[in-house]
Parts: structure tokens; sequence; C-alpha cells
């Protein structure tokens, strides 16, 4: 395990967050585009704390995806500056909380805050992991040439290359074998 469970289950959501933008999705439409599948999301990710499940909500979620993909996109000196106006901007207060079957974690925000404010907080305080045991190289962009997805390499020597989204790894390896097969060598 690179980091601990609460931290490795925060990045992994955010990356899915992050490739529910059009550009990331495997459909290359907008995958938050209607309350049902924010709704599918938080559920899948076992969110927690309060909700007002409106229109409101799921904007301000949809609108969190561009800021949390600085994050993937940004140096680790840059990711610095980001976290710390994240944790600044929503006045982070960190706790130690256990809830729901789940051990001791932090928690950076109070239940009641709105919902892309915890999920901001909890990308940053994740990051904030992260950047401290020198693994930012973990947080990486699809190696596919047609994919702007983002993932988290959790893999034990670093060497994950493709996102999860699409097929990107496959497809790749399939170019590469008809290009070596017509070159003779396959």
């Amino acid at each position: 395990m690179a980091f601990a469970h609460d931290t490795e289950v925060v990045l992994q959501s955010s990356a899915a967050l992050i490739n529910t933008l059009p550009g990331a999705s495997d459909s290359g439409t907008d995958e938050l585009a209607e309350p049902a599948q924010l709704e599918a999301y938080l559920t899948g990710y076992g969110f927690t704390g309060s909700r007002t499940h409106d229109d409101a909500e799921l904007a301000r979620v949809r609108d969190l995806r561009p800021r949390l993909r600085r994050l993937w996109t940004v140096d680790r000196d840059e990711a610095v500056g980001l976290v710390n106006e994240i944790l600044a901007r929503a006045r982070a207060l960190p706790r130690l909380v256990r809830h729901d079957g789940v051990d001791w974690h932090l928690h950076a925000t109070a239940d009641e805050d709105p919902l892309d404010v915890r999920m901001e907080v909890e990308a940053a305080m994740a990051v904030i992991d992260v950047i401290r045991t020198d693994s930012y190289d973990r947080m990486r962009i699809c190696a596919a040439p047609d994919c702007d997805a983002v993932y988290v390499d959790l893999s034990r020597n670093r060497s994950k290359r493709y996102c999860d989204v699409g097929n990107c790894g496959n497809r790749a390896n399939v170019t590469a074998y008809r290009a070596r097969r017509a070159a003779g060598q396959g």
C-alpha cells in the first residue's frame, strides 16, 4: 500500500470525478450531467455527510472538476500552493473521525459543509500525503495520445502508464504489436 487507505480512496475518487469531464470520459461526453449520475458516483465511493440533492449542488460539484484536475497538471511545488489555498479558503480544521465501519481517518471539514467543499478539501488532504511522501509522480495523465484521463499509479514499482477509463493500455499494446508485425518482427 502506497498510502493510508483513506488517502488512496480519495485519490481514486477524485480521479474518477475528474474523468467525468467530456475530454477525459470514456464516452467523450460529460458523465456528470444529471443528478442521478452524481448519486451513482457518490454511492460508489461511499460519500457521507449532508447533501442538498439539488441542481445547485450538482453544478458546484461539476465546477469542482477542473480545479481538482489542476492538482494533476502542475508540478509538486505548485501543488503545495494549490493545496494551501484550498485549505485556507475552506478554513479546514483536521480532526480524526471514525464512522460507518471505517477506522480512524482524517476529516478537515464539518459534515454539514457543502458537498463540493468537503470533496475539494478531502482531495487536498490526500495530496498532502502524496507530497509529503515524495510520490507526486504517482498522479498522472494517461499516456495514450488521445486520452486526457487522470489516474493514480498505486503499483509497487510505479509502472502504470494508462488510465482505467477507456481501453487505452490494450489499444497501445495492439498498436505496438501491429507495428512490430508490419516491420517483420512479429
